[in-house]
């Protein structure tokens, strides 16, 4: 797999919606990229670092 990086930006409720779209294919295949957009998600709305994030939930902001 190449390892160049991109950036993309979504609204949360987007990216609830890719998350949920993962969920329906085979684990094995989609858990590390769910993993990693939670990580993601978690450091830039709440400034949870890598390693702290807690228990797995459905990314909310409040307004």
């Amino acid at each position: 797999m190449n390892n160049d990086k991109i950036n993309l930006q979504f609204s949360v409720e987007e990216v609830n919606l890719i998350i949920k779209a993962l969920g329906s294919m085979p684990f094995n295949q989609v858990y590390e990229i769910i993993g990693n957009i939670h990580q993601q998600a978690n450091q830039q709305l709440f400034g949870i670092e890598p390693g702290h994030e807690g228990h797995d939930f459905q990314l909310k902001k409040d307004k």
